[in-house]
């Protein structure tokens, strides 16, 4: 029986499905290079609209990515994002399985 043609392409069934939606993986990227983020510099660094911004925000929370915190300024909401020690771990393992298949694709 013949080898699959390309193993390389083994570590695509391990993608997190969850971060390979570009929003959520742009929303994560954003918050791995900064310690906090507020709602409006995730909104500008992305290029999402507040609602789709949110929705995947949910989505990321819900997962333990990301922690999400509101609070007051001046009276004046104000929501804070954080990627979590679990978001970290599963970028960092999301960024090693495509960079072992792009490197496969050679």
């Amino acid at each position: 029986m013949p080898e699959p043609a390309n193993n390389g392409l083994l570590p695509l069934a391990e993608i997190d499905k969850l971060i390979h939606e570009p929003a959520r993986l742009m929303i994560l990227a954003t918050l791995h290079v900064v310690k906090t983020a507020d709602f409006l510099f995730v909104e500008r660094q992305t290029g999402l609209t507040r609602g789709n911004l949110s929705s995947h925000m949910s989505k990321l929370e819900d997962a333990g990515y990301i922690e999400i915190t509101k609070e007051f300024v001046d009276k004046i909401p104000r929501t804070l994002l954080q990627i979590t020690d679990d978001g970290r771990a599963a970028l960092l393992e999301y960024t090693n399985n495509m960079k072992q298949v792009l490197d496969g694709l050679d």
